[in-house]
């Protein structure tokens, strides 16, 4: 038995026991800060023990975000987390490195950087911020070259396919620019180049191009659109810009296509880093105005600055730089082409089920993206809600208008996930389907009577609840 003891003077209460409860027998407010003080053990094992209930990050195969790094990482991630990135005077290392991550992945998107030149540049707490800036740049361009002309500048609109992340959306209202959606149709769950050019107008300051379609993990024809028009070309690289390089390099995307003005890509998706680190790289100066670019000094000298946030971490920074360096583009590359193996796993046993039809792509994000061929008994929400059962977090969702009646279930391939654990998915998976197959259907056809469609339920609940009981003591 465990014995607690507690000073009476409360500057020096210990806590020589394993779980906090002892010090919290009455609940701690949860939306008021309480009016004492509770011991450090004591805080840390109460959230400790709520965070339990939190999935597991491994198996949260909703999320395209880094769940591990190496060891040797974690530590420069800890050493480094009381640096605030913004205070460059006082981190003058820390700038650096943020530098050379910013022309090393300018060089990686082939800008055409001269021997000595600087890329254009800067690291962002992920690929929203990086939109932003982006589109920022894009807005106050138009709007220059506008005024110029004399024409009006009040009514900017930005073509995107419907299956851009919400981060554009976000972009469009808080910038009021207007965000014009090319519909997705069955079988084509990426904007069509086709559609896209009929929606371009004199008000277009850009055309958001995507590498890597957060539904279904394809790439965008980005060449097609650069041959297309004149319109200057943006290119959400948040999933796909640190895998074409590695698994497609011959595929023209990025600086290579003259179009092409800036891209931003996520460094805690498959850059590898932990979740806060995005970047945006523009093709050249001329492609980032000035007057965007704020220099304040009063952190002890003049610091250029282009971002919404201020202060920020310098942890994720110094992550970048270090799995740059460690991995190298041989190591990006084996990384990546395990990953697709791995999907290739997954892939072949979902269609050996006989139960799925396949939405993905052989070339794009490793992920899979799969429907149900059949879904007049249950559908994807059910298997998404029973693989929860043995730990796994898969999304069931919807596709964009106009495919918004296509329900896919989505399987996203990062470096933590093994052979191993793609093989164990899908025997889960015939798990669900056989559990599912024995209960009554949630949708029941329209074409039954409601006398029949209850007599069904009726008989299929009886020998679900007889088979249940056998064997139970």
């Amino acid at each position: 038995m465990v014995l607690s003891e507690a000073s009476s003077d409360s500057s020096e209460v210990t806590v020589p026991c394993t779980f906090a409860s002892r010090y919290a027998r009455t609940s701690l407010p949860r939306f008021k800060m309480a009016e004492t003080s509770i011991p450090k053990e004591a805080a840390y094992q109460i959230i400790n023990d709520e965070l339990m209930l939190d999935g597991n990050p491994r198996l949260n195969l909703a999320s395209f975000v880094t769940t591990w790094m190496e060891p040797e990482c974690d530590k420069l991630i800890m050493a480094s987390v009381n640096k605030n990135y913004v205070d460059m005077d006082e981190y003058p290392v820390t700038t650096e490195l943020q530098n050379r991550c910013v022309n090393i992945i300018a060089h990686l998107f082939n800008a055409p950087l001269g021997d000595s030149e600087i890329a254009v540049g800067v690291g962002t707490v992920g690929s929203s911020e990086a939109i932003m800036l982006a589109g920022l740049a894009f807005k106050r361009k138009w709007q220059n070259k506008r005024k110029a002309e004399g024409k009006p500048y009040d009514k900017p609109n930005i073509v995107t396919g419907a299956n851009v992340q919400v981060c554009w959306e976000k972009f469009a209202r808080y910038f009021e620019v207007e965000l014009k959606e090319v519909k997705l149709t069955e079988g084509y769950y990426v904007m069509d180049p086709v559609k896209a050019v009929e929606m371009v107008d004199e008000n277009t300051i850009c055309v958001a191009a995507i590498l890597g379609s957060t539904l279904n993990g394809e790439f965008e024809d980005v060449k097609l659109l650069n041959d297309f028009w004149e319109t200057p070309i943006h290119v959400d690289a948040a999933s796909g810009g640190f895998i074409a390089p590695f698994l497609y390099p011959e595929l023209e995307w990025d600086f290579r296509l003259p179009l092409v003005k800036s891209i931003n890509v996520s460094g805690h998706k498959y850059g590898l880093v932990y979740a806060g680190i995005g970047w945006v790289i523009w093709r050249s100066k001329e492609d980032l105005p000035e007057e965007l670019i704020f220099h304040i000094n009063y952190l002890g000298a003049d610091q250029p600055t282009f971002t919404l946030n201020f202060s920020k971490g310098s942890s994720q920074v110094i992550a970048q730089y270090y799995q740059l360096i460690r991995l190298g583009y041989e190591g990006y590359r084996n990384i990546m082409e395990n990953c697709w193996a791995n999907a290739k796993v997954l892939k072949e046993g979902l269609e050996n089920t006989g139960r799925f039809t396949i939405v993905s792509k052989d070339i794009g994000v490793p992920l899979v993206a799969f429907s149900l061929k059949d879904r007049s008994l249950h559908d994807e929400f059910e298997i998404a809600d029973y693989l929860r059962k043995y730990g796994w977090i898969v999304p069931a969702y919807t596709m964009a208008p106009d495919a918004q009646h296509v329900t896919v279930l989505r399987v996203v391939i990062r470096e933590d996930f093994s052979r191993t654990l793609a093989e164990r998915i899908v025997a889960d998976i015939q798990k669900v389907l056989h559990e599912l197959d024995a209960l009554p259907s949630k949708i029941a056809p329209a074409t039954m009577s409601e006398e029949k469609k209850a007599r069904e339920i009726t008989n299929t609940w009886k020998k679900f609840v007889q088979r249940k009981k056998t064997g139970v003591c």
